[in-house]
């Protein structure tokens, strides 16, 4: 009888299926008795360190199972009833369920590592050489596959811990040489926890210190450490920071290794055990060596997009310009860079007074969407306004006319499309467009009571085709409180959908703003029309026309 045995004890038919269980295995794994009857062990309970089901291929204990042999291991996990994880050594065995049925008999109990290692090795030299180049192949994959640190720092925070410490603790050197505790993570209840109270800036690094930390951001090789490391009087800030981690993490052992980028230290990285009786050893450290390797460089391609980034942000503010402000008229804004580009691109919007009472709208598209694309932009922006200034009474088609001439003689831009539209109030108090549009998405009207339509008028070919065609203009009667939205195809555009998918998709939300302040119109239609698979930057103008006096 399975009651009669003090630990863990489930059997199990030759397919794996629970057919019994004790009052100890229903205690321990956190379920009752019906929610493990006639359920597959192997699906049920077995997991590995992250929580995920081990593959049938590499279960030692299922392979027991079939093989009808006896199978041990000291350390394996398994699933609770609550959610969370358990470690446990396990025993499965042939077992005979009834005369004649035969099965096995699995008992788990709980993993004490003083009896597991009578030979005083950590825990990780339990990974054979197989598991060890799995988990420097995955740490490869998941940290090259992020560009953003915060990310990879936690990712490789994931594949750490539990499998081969109870915490994982980042330092990183900014780029004023400072230091800062930028992550640590905890291991608790099957979970990683994330300990924010343990993070923010820390001390200097204390050049003479042979403090392990203090060697691996001065990029000295990987040390070993523990509480007594650090009982001593503290030689630096950051000895005393260290000897407050040992005291709240309750870590007894400690591995600590540089983070190396490909010219300079970019941090170091802690694992330390606190749960686990097992310390580190010297064995240890080649291991972490390759996985610190590993981030580094990860670290420093994530940083260098980073400050790519951050250089093409500026850049692009610089040539976004600063709207007019038009007496009585709203008149707003909105720029998206493209997702996986260096965050600029060949779209822009302006607007500029042109004479008293009327100014200059426009809406463009080079193509491209990275910094050659932006260079572009930013000349045919300048000529554009250079163009319009020296002509402030010419037609828009006139303008454009000359800029397309210009493009192809002076700018090394491939193709590019536009609007430019001359908007004007008149003497009898009515704002009036006149535009023409070169090969760009129709400008959209929206009415006060909700009707939108698209001003399809006045269509030319883009600029810099070398084909010379009349440019035609129209020219209409903005009504009162009407919105009127010029913006770029990265609005409507998405793969595997048709364009006029993405204009009746537009017209249909943008109509159901039309009682939205100007500001928050703009933000709805940007969050409910943009395509969540959109690759390309958007621009987008928006005017509101005032109510007459």
């Amino acid at each position: 009888m399975l009651e009669d045995i003090e630990t863990c004890a489930i059997a199990v038919n030759d397919d794996g299926v629970i057919v019994a269980v004790n009052s100890a295995a229903q205690s321990l794994l956190a379920r009752d008795a019906k929610d493990l009857l006639g359920q597959d062990s192997h699906d049920l309970l077995h997991r590995d360190s992250h929580g995920n089901t081990v593959p049938r291929t590499s279960c030692r204990m299922r392979k027991a199972l079939l093989t009808r042999s006896t199978a041990h291991d000291d350390i394996g996990w398994f699933s609770c009833g609550d959610g969370t994880l358990i470690r446990l050594s396990w025993l499965v065995t042939p077992y005979a369920l009834t005369p004649g049925v035969n099965g096995a008999l699995v008992l788990m109990y709980e993993f004490r590592p003083e009896e597991a290692h009578h030979s005083g090795e950590a825990t990780t030299t339990a990974l054979t050489e197989l598991d060890r180049l799995a988990l420097l192949a995955e740490t490869t994959t998941r940290l090259t596959s992020t560009l953003d640190v915060n990310e990879a720092l936690h990712r490789l925070a994931a594949l750490t811990v539990p499998r081969l410490a109870d915490w994982a603790v980042f330092d990183l050197l900014t780029e004023r040489d400072e230091v800062r505790r930028v992550l640590v993570m905890e291991h608790k209840d099957g979970t990683l926890v994330e300990r924010g109270d343990l993070q923010g800036p820390m001390p200097p690094v204390a050049e003479e210190s042979p403090m392990p930390l203090s060697r691996a951001l001065r990029g000295a090789a990987s040390s070993l450490a523990g509480p007594s490391t650090y009982q001593g009087p503290p030689d630096s800030g950051i000895a005393v920071e260290q000897r407050r981690l040992f005291t709240e993490t309750g870590m007894h052992s400690a591995a600590i290794a540089p983070i190396r980028g490909l010219r300079d230290v970019l941090g170091a990285l802690t694992l330390g055990r606190s749960q686990r009786q097992d310390a580190f050893t010297g064995a240890d450290l080649p291991l972490l060596e390759d996985l610190t390797r590993r981030a580094g460089l990860a670290l420093d391609n994530a940083r260098l997009y980073q400050r790519q980034r951050k250089v093409a942000e500026t850049m692009q503010r610089h040539l976004l310009p600063q709207l007019p402000m038009v007496p009585g008229l709203e008149m707003t804004a909105r720029y998206v860079p493209a997702p996986h580009a260096s965050s600029v691109g060949g779209d822009w919007y302006d607007a500029f007074a042109l004479a008293p009472g009327a100014h200059a709208l426009v809406i463009g598209d080079v193509v491209g969407h990275d910094l050659d694309a932006a260079a572009g932009m930013a000349q045919v922006r300048n000529m554009l306004r250079a163009f319009a200034w020296s002509r402030p009474e010419a037609a828009p088609s006139a303008v454009v006319t000359q800029l397309d001439e210009a493009v192809r003689h002076i700018v090394e831009v491939p193709m590019a499309t536009m609007i430019l539209a001359r908007l004007a109030l008149g003497d009898d108090k009515l704002w009036r467009l006149c535009w023409t549009n070169a090969g760009h998405p129709p400008p959209l009207l929206i009415t006060h009571d909700g009707r939108a339509h698209y001003l399809d008028d006045a269509s030319g070919i883009l600029l810099g085709t070398g084909v010379t065609r009349p440019r035609p203009d129209t020219d209409i009667v903005l009504p009162p409180e009407a919105t009127l939205v010029l913006y770029t195809d990265g609005l409507i555009e998405a793969p595997r959908r048709s364009i006029d998918h993405g204009l009746s998709r537009l017209r249909r939300h943008a109509a159901s703003l039309a009682h939205r302040p100007l500001e928050s119109f703009c933000d709805s239609l940007l969050d409910e029309v943009r395509p969540r698979d959109n690759d390309d930057d958007v621009a987008m103008l928006a005017v509101r026309i005032p109510r007459p006096a």
